[in-house]
């Protein structure tokens, strides 16, 4: 009989406690600042440039220098670890996507740039102090 009250009060406990995990907003990472950020494996080599971000909350906007010098913007959202923004480049034969996806881990990045037909490539960021 105390078993099953235990058992009870343990499941009851366990079922609020997951309720109220479920709906405690989760914090977004930090990324506001300047990172330098490394992509490899492209066509060119391995990339690195900074690529600064501004972040309000769960939304940023990045800018970088990009190939040739031009530079790269585009806006995205950070929700807890997960990051995820675009980048659209206009050249003669048209407009171009670049997606990122990564996970931050305190001060570094991780993750990956889809870049259309060109394929998917990993990237690493490092925040600068």
């Amino acid at each position: 009989m105390r078993f099953r009250i235990l058992l009870t009060v343990v499941m009851a406990l366990g079922v609020a406690g997951s309720l109220l995990a479920q709906d405690a907003p989760v914090k977004p990472a930090d990324i506001a600042g300047v990172w330098e950020m490394t992509t490899q494996g492209t066509p060119q080599g391995d990339m690195t440039s900074e690529a600064t971000f501004v972040q309000e909350g769960e939304k940023f906007k990045y800018t970088a220098a990009g190939f040739g010098g031009m530079e790269m913007s585009g806006e995205g959202t950070v929700k807890g670890q997960d990051v995820e923004w675009t980048v659209v480049i206009s050249t003669p034969q048209g407009d171009f996507s670049l997606t990122y996806k990564g996970k931050v881990d305190g001060e570094t990045m991780t993750g990956e740039v889809q870049a259309g037909d060109f394929g998917a490539f990993p990237f690493t960021a490092k925040k600068k102090k």
